[in-house]
C-alpha cells in the first residue's frame, strides 16, 4: 500500500497525498518504515508566521496568486487555531483562498495546532516531507497567529518570512515575541496605512544590531496583500534569500532541528499525560520527581 501511494504521490496524485498524510498523521501501522523510504528533495519550504492580524492568510493568497502566474505548482499548509472540544481545526484559511482549491497547481491542506505550543502541528515535519516528494515548485507554510510561542517555524522552514503591519505597537513587545530573531524576510503588511515609512525606518534600526551576527542582511519589504502590491518584490527577496541559504551551513542546523524534533517526539510515544495525571493523584504528597524517574527508566 505504502508503495502504492509513494507512486502517486511523484507523479502528482492530490488524493493518494491527501490519503498519505491522513495515515501519518494517526500513526498508521509501518508509517514511520514508509518515511525512511522517502527520496530526498530539494523543494524549498516558505514559512509565514506573525501576530494575529497581520493579514497573513492575505499574503498567502497573493503568493499563490504569483507563483501560478509563473506557472509554477503550489503546496499549501494552512496551521489552523484548534476547536477546545474536538482538536479539529477552524477551516479559517479556506474562506480566504476559496479560489485555488481547484486549481490543478494547488494543493491546499489545513491542520489543526492540535494543542502544539509552537503554532504548528504536532506531525508538520513529516507531513512537509510527504509533500517534498510531490512535484510541487515550493511548499508555503502558514502558521497560528499565536505570538511569543511561533517560533518554531524557524527550525523547518527554509525562508521564514515574518509579516507584521505598521501599528504593531511597542518595539519592545515585537522582539520579546521572538520575531525579530527568527526572520530572513519582514513584510510590512497593509503599508499603505498611516506611519507605515516612519514603522520600516524604525524596523531598520531594530534590526542594525543583528546585522553582526547574520551573514546576510534582512530583507523588508512593503506589502498591500489585498490590492496584490509588492508581492513580485517578496518573491524576489524570497528566491535570493534561499540562494543565499544554499551557499551557508544552516541548511544544516535546519536538518539538526528537524531530526532533534523527531527524536524527542519518537522518544515520548508512549507516555501519556492522562497516565501521568493518574499516577500524581494516587501519589499525593509523593515528590514530583519520584514519579518522573520511573517514565526515565
Amino acid at each position: 500500500m505504502w508503495q502504492q501511494l509513494l507512486k502517486q504521490i511523484q507523479q502528482g496524485n492530490k488524493k493518494a497525498l491527501a490519503r498519505a498524510i491522513s495515515l501519518v498523521e494517526n500513526e498508521y501501522e509501518d508509517y514511520f518504515t514508509f518515511m525512511q523510504a522517502l527520496p530526498v528533495t530539494a523543494t524549498k519550504i516558505i514559512g509565514i508566521t506573525g501576530p494575529p492580524g497581520a493579514g497573513k492568510s492575505t499574503l498567502v493568497d497573493a503568493l499563490i496568486g504569483e507563483l501560478v502566474s509563473k506557472n509554477k505548482q503550489v503546496g499549501v499548509l494552512c496551521i489552523d487555531p484548534s476547536s477546545p472540544f474536538n482538536l479539529g481545526a477552524l477551516l479559517g484559511d479556506r474562506i480566504r483562498m476559496s479560489q485555488w482549491y481547484n486549481d490543478p497547481k494547488v494543493y491546499i491542506r489545513s491542520l489543526a495546532t492540535r494543542g502544539s505550543l509552537g503554532g504548528l502541528h504536532p506531525k508538520i515535519i513529516e507531513i512537509t516531507d510527504l509533500m517534498k516528494v510531490a512535484p510541487f515548485d515550493c511548499i508555503i507554510i502558514e502558521t497560528v497567529g499565536v505570538g511569543q510561542s511561533e517560533i518554531e517555524i524557524a527550525g523547518l522552514a527554509d525562508t521564514t518570512v515574518v509579516v507584521v503591519v505598521p501599528e504593531a505597537g511597542d518595539e519592545i513587545q515585537t522582539m520579546k515575541a521572538g520575531l525579530m530573531e527568527i526572520a530572513d524576510v519582514f513584510v510590512v503588511n497593509k503599508s499603505d496605512r498611516p506611519d507605515a515609512d516612519a514603522f520600516v525606518k524604525s524596523l531598520r534600526m531594530m534590526l542594525s544590531p543583528s546585522f553582526y551576527h547574520k551573514k546576510h542582511t534582512i530583507d523588508i519589504v512593503k506589502t498591500i496583500a489585498s490590492q496584490k502590491l509588492g508581492i513580485q518584490e517578496l518573491l524576489m527577496a524570497i528566491e535570493v534569500q534561499q540562494q543565499q541559504l544554499e551557499e551557508s551551513d544552516r541548511k544544516y542546523l535546519l536538518l539538526t532541528e528537524k531530526a532533534f524534533q523527531l527524536i524527542q517526539q519518537y522518544k515520548m510515544r508512549n507516555i501519556s499525560k492522562k497516565k501521568i495525571e493518574k499516577d500524581i493523584q494516587s501519589a499525593q504528597n509523593l515528590n514530583l520527581y519520584q514519579i518522573i524517574r520511573q517514565y526515565l527508566n
